[in-house]
């Protein structure tokens, strides 16, 4: 049970409405995640630009799943983990990439290096070594692609904590937080 319940459409306040209206047009649901968010406007909004604007970064989709799950595993993000495999399977990643993503790897050397460096930001608090970002050099992260990850990482925080402080009642095929040996 949620321990903090969704915002309802039906008696949300106008311009509530209208965001949450958009979600639904544009993705044909409102997730409860974007529903919690709405009880505080500035933060459902804050969201949703900040997705957007990563949406049209240098990561591709599938990169930005790989960070998510990455992330959501590492935070036990029960919801997430849900909600970015739907997605990741849509953006071309496989089940074996999926898995891959949440133990922190990647199916090829670029997308192992997105993974690696996503775990190592969420596991170090941001705290990472100069050996680290070598390493993400060597495999082929550019700066711009480093600057995305770290925000990728910090967009997903945010609704990874979001989720595990409401205990957001998950509106997606349900994901076992567990990895599968």
């Amino acid at each position: 049970m949620p321990r903090i319940n969704p915002v309802e459409l039906a008696t949300a306040d106008t311009g509530v409405q209208a965001t949450l209206g958009a979600v639904k047009a544009k993705i044909g649901m409102v997730p409860n995640l974007f529903a919690t968010f709405a009880h505080a406007p500035a933060v459902l909004n804050g969201n949703l630009a900040f997705a957007d604007a990563l949406g049209s970064g240098v990561l591709t989709a599938a990169q930005r799943e790989i960070v998510a799950l990455a992330v959501a595993q590492y935070n036990s993000c029960h919801y997430c983990l849900s909600a970015h495999t739907l997605p990741g399977k849509g953006a071309g990643l496989s089940p074996e990439a999926i898995r891959a993503a949440r133990l922190g790897k990647g199916q090829d050397p670029l997308d192992d290096a997105i993974a690696t460096l996503a775990l190592r930001i969420v596991e170090t608090r941001g705290h990472v070594t100069d050996s680290d970002l070598s390493a993400a050099r060597l495999a082929g992260l550019d700066d711009a692609r480093i600057v995305e990850i770290v925000g990728n990482v910090a967009h997903n925080v945010l609704t990874n904590f979001m989720n595990n402080v409401a205990q957001t009642k998950i509106d997606f095929p349900v994901v076992d937080v567990a990895v599968a040996a």
